[in-house]
Parts: C-alpha cells; sequence; structure tokens
C-alpha cells in the first residue's frame, strides 16, 4: 500500500513533489482553530495500516508543534502502521547548553517530546552547534538530509565567478561544502554578538577576488543582522552587489528590509520554509532520507 502523505504546513508544492517522487497519496484533513484558539483536527483519509508521513516545516514551532503531534497521536490511535515527520526545517536548536543558571535547555526538551509521539524524522541541515547529530538528543531514528548539492547545482547555473562567504565560523561546514562541488574560492568571517541584534563583523580584504560575485551562504537567516552586517562591509569595498544565500529563510521582523538597505543584490533560498526568496527545491534529497527510514514493504 503507498504510503499517506499529511500536509501540516509546508512550502507550496513541496508536499506535491515529494508524493510524486515517492509514488504517494496525499492525504484530505481538516485542520482550523476554535475561536479561543485551541485547534480541530480531523483526517479524512483514514490512515489504517498505512505508513504514514506528515510534512511540516517548524518555522513558527509554537504555532505548528501541538497540531502536528495531535496528528501523530490520531494516526496513531486510527491504525498506522508507522508515522514518521518531515520536517524540513526544525526548530528548537539554538538553547542546546544552559547559559545561565535556570535557562532551559529546549532542544533536549522538544527532542524529548517529539520522540515521543514519532516513530522517525527527517530534516534539512539542522543548526548543530554543540551536537554532533541528533542521535544525541533524539531517541527515534533521524536522517539530516544537506543542501549542500543543490545549492551548488543553483550556483552553477545562475552565478558566474563566484567568491563563496561566510559570515561567521559556523557557516564554514556549509560554505566548504558548497565550494569544492563548484570549485570556487572561499573564506569565513569574524562575528562578534553583543545581543540578539547587535552583531559586528570582521571583513578581510577581498582584493585578491576582484571581479568575482560574492555569494555570502549561511545556513539561517532569521534576523538578518549577521548577513546586514557583512553586506555592508563587502560593499564598502567597491564589489558588485552579493547574493544571500540562505538553507533556511525565516527572515524575522524586518530582517528582508536591512538585508535590502545593506545592498544585497539578490536573496536566494531553499523552500525549507516558504518565502518569496524560495528558488531552491529540496525535495529530492528528503526523498532519499525518508526512502532510508520506510523501505518498500516494511
Amino acid at each position: 500500500m503507498t504510503h499517506l502523505l499529511y500536509d501540516l504546513g509546508a512550502a507550496p508544492g513541496l508536499v506535491r513533489q515529494l508524493a510524486t517522487s515517492m509514488d504517494a497519496e496525499i492525504g484530505a484533513m481538516e485542520l482550523r482553530r476554535f475561536p479561543d484558539g485551541e485547534c480541530y483536527l480531523r483526517l479524512d483519509s483514514p490512515p489504517a495500516d498505512r505508513d504514514v508521513v506528515l510534512v511540516c516545516t517548524l518555522d513558527r514551532p509554537d504555532l505548528k508543534t501541538l497540531p502536528m503531534l495531535f496528528a501523530a497521536a490520531t494516526c496513531r490511535e486510527l491504525g498506522a502502521r508507522s508515522v514518521g515527520l518531515v520536517a524540513p526545517y526544525l526548530a528548537y536548536m539554538r538553547q542546546d547548553i544552559r547559559f545561565r543558571p535556570g535557562e532551559s535547555v529546549t532542544s533536549r526538551h522538544y527532542a524529548k517530546m517529539l520522540s515521543g509521539e514519532l516513530d522517525w524524522l527527517v530534516t534539512v541541515d539542522p543548526h548543530l552547534h554543540r551536537y554532533d547529530s541528533l542521535d544525541e538528543i533524539y531517541t527515534i531514528p533521524t536522517r539530516s538530509v544537506a543542501a549542500a548539492p543543490a545549492l551548488a547545482e543553483w550556483l552553477r547555473a545562475n552565478v558566474a565567478n563566484p567568491v563563496l562567504i561566510g559570515p561567521d565560523e559556523e557557516s564554514s561546514q556549509w560554505v566548504a561544502g558548497v565550494a569544492s562541488v563548484i570549485d570556487a574560492p572561499w573564506l569565513i568571517l569574524e562575528k562578534h554578538r553583543s545581543g540578539d541584534r547587535d552583531v559586528q563583523v570582521s571583513v578581510p580584504k577581498l582584493d585578491l577576488h576582484r571581479g568575482r560575485t560574492p555569494v555570502l551562504l549561511d545556513d539561517i537567516v532569521s534576523t538578518g543582522g549577521t548577513m546586514a552586517a557583512a553586506l555592508a562591509h563587502v560593499c564598502e569595498q567597491g564589489f558588485r552587489a552579493p547574493v544571500c544565500m540562505a538553507v533556511h529563510g525565516i527572515f524575522a521582523g524586518d530582517a528582508e528590509a536591512a538585508l535590502t538597505a545593506a545592498g544585497v543584490g539578490r536573496i536566494v533560498t531553499c523552500n525549507t520554509v516558504e518565502h518569496d526568496s524560495n528558488a531552491i527545491c529540496i525535495a529530492a534529497p528528503l526523498v532519499a532520507g525518508i526512502r532510508e527510514l520506510i523501505q518498500p514493504g516494511d
């Protein structure tokens, strides 16, 4: 029997592309909110004896997590053979240590909550900083698929003679990976953060790369502070308008306006989070990750 996919909040077209690639059925469901804010959920496509795939990108996790968990629990109650989650963007990875006494290490608590209702998880480039892998906090099988090949393919087709720039040390794994695929030079900037939105970036001289198009690349653009600071410095050195690329485009608050004001030429993101900048489809690696966890006939 084919897999059953439920769309609980994904970029337009992504669930359809996943279903087509997997030869799966897209399930019908009703999800709405009562006047007091509580959610109502009804599965119109029966999940009994099916391998169910919930697709939910978790860019607004406090609004999306409960409906997703209710859907998982309902599928299980109604006889689903397995229930997994495809979360193109996985939330609550920031707080991975107790920086100050009394702080909640929310990454661990969130992982425990999801592991309790799901059989497996597939995501794209989670923000692993102090964790080596999701297996350190999730007790279910997980797959973290890489966006680097898709980013590299887009760059090869759309940007001539690029130089890749990572805005901070944490971005080095993505920048190095993409640069190696397209055989482009790359460098990493130094970031000094004194608050959620107060960021200073040290940019080395880029004279060796005159004539190239600067491409700032990171895994997440959230407030845009780091990218905007790097953009301003690159533009000050007389380079053409840079391209800003990110795996996940959150664009909290006025992030997009800040990038525009700093001189960005184009903003490009993967369709892990719905945004006008989505130019790179991540369906293929997600399908590969799913197939590793639910094989036909299991």
